[in-house]
């Protein structure tokens, strides 16, 4: 790995552990891409602790896309993440358009504004942690990746909701609510009733309707896994976590609107470590 992998991969370390395992995972000659990846999604996720307003988000949002289209305005070298992205797409021949969505997905975060539907829902998650799981399939094997895009679709959605639901009480504090209108709707809540926090009931049947919908993606992702090859497998390995955050999550109740619910270091790089064994 050279210098801007490895800043790559220490990012990753702090930011995003559980990819940063999956990392590990992967064949050495893979690892560099992997980590420019994730460093990515890191540098992007974040976007919104770095702003007062949606508009300089938005800016930054556009920098990226720039500089994925080649119409970059200023040079990426003194970026690291930067310069090891645009190495991992020349090398392994990435789709920009796959980024250019990513990032104009991510618009939403910047914003207050409510989650429409379910279908805008999976839709959001799709473009973001199922295009991921697909690039970082193409960076591993690009002649096998295409033929389990459905299974990448599934795993990241499932992945997605539970990090949502994981993130729930930060998006609380910030005004956000990624739980569909419809969702709220169909089990008597609003995104005010979870905003408020006030009926306990109400907030723990929407959570309750999420994890219902992480657990029908994560299920029909589970059901073709076994059909998956061993070299797609590290792509994976963070979606094997969804499942035990979930019984985490369950288990707190509406209190998981407060507080998020742990898992431990040692419990995580277990499951993992089994999940690469499989």
């Amino acid at each position: 790995m050279n210098a801007n992998q490895t800043h790559c991969l220490q990012l990753l370390r702090d930011a995003d552990p559980d990819r940063y395992l999956s990392v590990l995972y992967a064949p050495e000659d893979k690892r560099g891409a992997l980590a420019a990846l994730y460093a990515f999604n890191v540098e992007i996720a974040r976007i919104r602790d770095l702003i007062h307003d949606p508009l300089p988000g938005e800016v930054r949002l556009q920098w990226w896309r720039d500089l994925i289209n080649g119409t970059e305005h200023g040079e990426a070298v003194g970026n690291p993440v930067a310069a090891a992205l645009l190495e991992a797409i020349k090398a392994h021949n990435l789709p920009r358009a796959a980024f250019d969505n990513y990032c104009e997905a991510r618009i939403f975060d910047l914003y207050d504004d409510p989650m429409p539907s379910r279908n805008d829902l999976e839709g959001y998650c799709g473009e973001t942690a199922s295009a991921l799981i697909q690039l970082a399939s193409l960076v591993l094997d690009a002649e096998k990746a295409p033929a389990h895009a459905d299974m990448a679709g599934h795993a990241g959605v499932a992945q997605a909701i539970t990090g949502l639901l994981r993130l729930l009480p930060l998006h609380r504090r910030r005004g956000q609510v990624y739980i569909p209108a419809d969702i709220l709707s169909a089990v008597g809540c609003s995104a005010e009733t979870v905003l408020d926090g006030a009926d306990k009931d109400g907030v723990k049947r929407a959570i309750d309707a999420m994890i219902a919908l992480a657990e029908d993606h994560l299920g029909k992702y589970e059901a073709g896994a076994k059909s998956l090859p061993a070299a797609l497998r590290p792509a994976y390995l963070p979606v094997s976590l969804t499942r035990t955050y979930l019984k985490g999550i369950k288990a707190s109740g509406a209190a998981a609107a407060d507080e998020t619910a742990v898992v431990s270091p040692l419990k995580r790089q277990w499951v993992m470590f089994r999940a690469s064994m499989r």
